[in-house]
């Protein structure tokens, strides 16, 4: 497996990171994976390589770099509350575009064979769900995506393959929220929905408290599966 740092361009002309992870085959499908509120720190990058060692060709973009470059936190207080305030302040429109950009490039490079996912957590989830309403990838895989539900009218033009993963002990996205989301896509054939009994919100995330391993292990099982259905 190789990692590097890349260089991409901004649809106003700019240029910002994004940190890629190649397969060690050196080829396969494509992956933008979306970060949670504390940059691609630490923990991000490892999920990054671990989809890399599954054969894709995996691309974060450093999604706040309009305010700070290079965002790396920790899940301390005091990084929780910067992450906060980068979440806060981040330009919605930017946001989108920047990832459309990601999108438009990883899907141009020579390493890419197959089709291009996205996978997003937390705020990431969120920015996966306009990412696949934008019509700029062929899949996508949402882990406790925050505030989905405020966005429902744009479910109908979600018309790619979604996945989506929520904990039952999720305060920060009820049973209600993910029912709404649920019936706006209850037309979806392509969208499914697990809902994991004992997991909290950022099960995923082994950095932080609500690291839940058995729903992080199931969900990770069915994302590959996915992704392996969807992108081949």
């Amino acid at each position: 497996m190789v990692t590097s740092v890349l260089s991409i361009p901004s649809h106003d002309g700019l240029q910002f990171d994004g940190y890629l992870a190649l397969p060690p085959t050196g080829s396969g499908p494509a992956l933008v994976l979306i970060q949670e509120i504390w940059g691609v720190n630490a923990h991000i990058r490892s999920v990054a390589d671990q989809y890399a060692l599954d054969g894709y060709v995996v691309l974060a973009p450093d999604v706040f770099w309009r305010q700070q470059p290079r965002v790396d936190l920790q899940y301390t207080p005091e990084d929780t509350q910067r992450a906060y305030q980068y979440m806060q302040n981040l330009d919605a429109a930017n946001a989108l575009a920047d990832l459309v950009a990601t999108a438009q490039l990883l899907r141009a490079r020579p390493e890419v064979q197959g089709g291009l996912g996205v996978v997003g957590y937390c705020m990431g989830g969120r920015l996966a769900y306009q990412l696949a309403a934008a019509g700029a990838v062929d899949a996508a895989v949402c882990y406790y995506g925050g505030g989905i539900q405020n966005q429902l009218t744009r479910a109908a033009d979600v018309r790619c393959p979604i996945l989506f993963h929520y904990g039952a002990l999720d305060k920060h996205i009820p049973p209600e929220a993910v029912a709404a989301v649920q019936d706006a896509f209850a037309g979806h054939a392509n969208a499914q929905f697990h809902v994991y009994p004992d997991a909290d919100h950022g099960f995923n995330c082994w950095g932080r408290p609500m690291y839940k391993q058995s729903a992080a292990a199931l969900a990770r099982g069915r994302t590959l599966q996915w992704l392996s259905d969807k992108l081949a």
